[in-house]
């Protein structure tokens, strides 16, 4: 068969169908001018040859959209754990850990499925809409023009269904930050809700809030599940109307050819398709947007700067530590420390004392800048703590408190926590100096035993020792000690005594004790209460007043030894 050739002279839009015909003539005479096998082998081949183009052009869609998605949350979660870094303590102290970890896992992966939405239906979408708006005014711009009176209602309905989508989105976030602060809580504290049999309790409260999160998600998806059948049907409105204008244009008016009505229908109903896809990709995008905008006021949250320009790095203390007329508040209210100063040299011991809630924590927070004072100075030989970089201020101190902070890692990584490329022979040394290496030996792989979440497979006095082994490792000239022995029973706290003492020589140290035993050998002892020094001095000059510190005294050794608290008032 023999098929004529036409030439192909395109000149203008109205040519268009030239094309067609010059394509369909072309594969006419590749495919049926040969014998009827060959043909067929032709067409074979062309078959197997488009699929494969189109699988390979879907796997390679497919995998950079998911390494573009995947790279760019990634990069939104470092800024986001790398900018919590930055943030000072009151940050934290104002925000539910369990909404900060929903802002870093839930919003971010909401906003994967925004990007996952645009590259994957938006672009392509859009394009189509473009090229069937293309055809729609080549066929007729009148008809194009009657159609477009749709669009202002269309409008205002996506917006409307926007905003709404929007606000619910950022609600139903809020309730999953919820939902996430409830269960860190829950697991946290699980000793506690066993303790006291609260478990009916902690799940009626866990129930409550998925239910509001379902209830919440349910609004939101009846909302985006209008935008689709709405806009289709509004399309197809027009469609009637175009139908009917076109219909008479051609039969009774003649101003219309009806190929170009065809095609005009034909592009107009191609629409519907893209159209109805980005309404209901407008969803996603929505979520997305209220996520994004969670994420970003975290990452605009301003970091607190507590280094003045022109701070200097120190290595270390040759003369003192002062604090001079310092007051602080929290909130800018209410002083939790006035006026306070006192003075200690370097190579003395500091025991501060008073009863819970006096500022004594807040006291030591101010030597490492974990706040700054809201008036008075901070100063370390005479250099005020501002003008000093927090860094190496930092690097010159070693703190043991209370709560023992352990990370579920290695004995041997929680010991040398802080310290690069440490001899083996130095952390070992460390444990045996903070009492700690002969238990440590005694686990299941000594020192690269994994302790469990906050060292939950060691005992209290075990994990203070591990404390104080990661504080002598660190080997810092300023050492902190808040509580570090009040939770311990009495064996374990003379351990963990022997260790801090160890620990204390030839350091400049702050002791916050509740347990007078344990400050008796202080060079100085200073007594706060209500926020202010109360008392100052020595324990033997101290006794020998009337006040808060020999009050205090009395009524620990009293229980205890009642002749030994007699013979000291006496």
């Amino acid at each position: 068969m023999v098929v004529e050739e036409p030439s192909l002279d395109i000149s203008s839009p109205a040519d268009i169908g030239q094309l067609k015909d010059y394509v369909k003539l072309k594969a006419q005479k590749y495919l049926l001018s040969a014998r009827p096998l060959v043909s067929l082998e032709r067409i074979c081949f062309i078959i197997l040859l488009v699929m494969l183009m189109k699988n390979l052009f879907n796997y390679g869609q497919t995998y950079l959209i998911a390494s573009v998605e995947q790279r760019v949350i990634k990069d939104l979660r470092d800024r986001l754990y790398s900018h919590l870094h930055r943030l000072p303590l009151s940050f934290f102290h104002s925000q539910k850990t369990g909404r900060l970890i929903s802002r870093i896992t839930n919003d971010v992966t909401m906003i994967r499925g925004t990007i996952t939405a645009v590259f994957s239906n938006v672009v392509r979408d859009s394009l189509l809409l473009f090229v069937c708006l293309f055809l729609v005014f080549w066929a007729s711009w009148r008809l194009a023009l009657v159609s477009l009176a749709v669009l202002p209602p269309s409008m205002l309905l996506i917006v409307t269904i926007s905003k709404k989508l929007r606000r619910d989105s950022t609600l139903i976030q809020e309730k999953m930050g919820d939902i996430t602060a409830v269960l860190q809580e829950t697991i946290s504290g699980i000793r506690v809700v066993k303790a006291f049999s609260m478990e009916e309790f902690e799940k009626s409260k866990f129930f409550r809030f998925t239910k509001a999160y379902l209830s919440s998600f349910l609004r939101l998806r009846r909302i985006g599940a209008m935008a689709a059948p709405l806009s289709e049907y509004l399309g197809v409105m027009v469609g009637t109307v175009v139908l009917w204008f076109g219909g008479r244009q051609i039969l009774q008016e003649h101003t219309l050819q009806p190929d170009r009505f065809f095609v005009f229908l034909l592009a107009m109903f191609s629409m519907m398709a893209p159209i109805k896809s980005l309404s209901q990709v407008n969803t996603k995008i929505q979520e997305g947007l209220a996520a994004a905008k969670r994420v970003f006021s975290l990452l605009d949250t301003q970091p607190k700067v507590f280094d003045r320009p022109g701070a200097i790095s120190v290595a270390g203390i040759r003369d003192s530590i002062e604090f001079r007329n310092v007051c602080f508040s929290y909130d800018g209210i209410t002083d939790v420390l006035r006026d306070v100063s006192f003075k200690v040299e370097v190579g003395q011991v500091l025991a501060i004392v008073g009863p819970s809630g006096a500022g004594k924590s807040t006291l030591v927070d101010l030597l490492p800048k974990f706040y700054v004072p809201t008036s008075g100075n901070v100063l370390f030989d005479g250099v005020d703590a501002l003008n000093i970089s927090t860094d190496s201020l930092r690097s010159l101190m070693g703190i043991v408190t209370q709560e023992t902070i352990l990370f579920n890692d290695t004995v041997w990584n929680n010991i040398a926590y802080g310290c690069e490329d440490v001899p083996p022979e130095d952390v070992a040394r460390a444990a045996k100096a903070a009492n700690a290496h002969q238990f440590i030996e005694m686990l299941p792989s000594d020192y690269q035993t994994v302790m469990g979440e906050r060292g939950v497979r060691l005992s209290g006095g075990q994990r203070q020792r591990i404390a104080i082994a990661r504080a002598v490792l660190k080997n810092p000239p300023i050492l902190i000690l808040d509580e570090a022995t009040s939770a311990l029973d009495t064996e374990s706290e003379l351990l963990v005594q022997q260790a801090i003492e160890r620990l204390m020589q030839n350091r400049t140290t702050f002791v916050i004790a509740h347990r007078l035993s344990t400050v008796q050998r202080a060079d100085q002892i200073i007594v706060l209460d209500e926020g202010g020094i109360v008392q100052q001095g020595t324990h033997e000059s101290l006794l020998l007043e009337e006040g808060m510190y020999r009050r205090l005294y009395e009524l620990q050794f009293a229980a205890s030894d009642p002749a030994r608290a007699s013979e000291t008032v006496q």
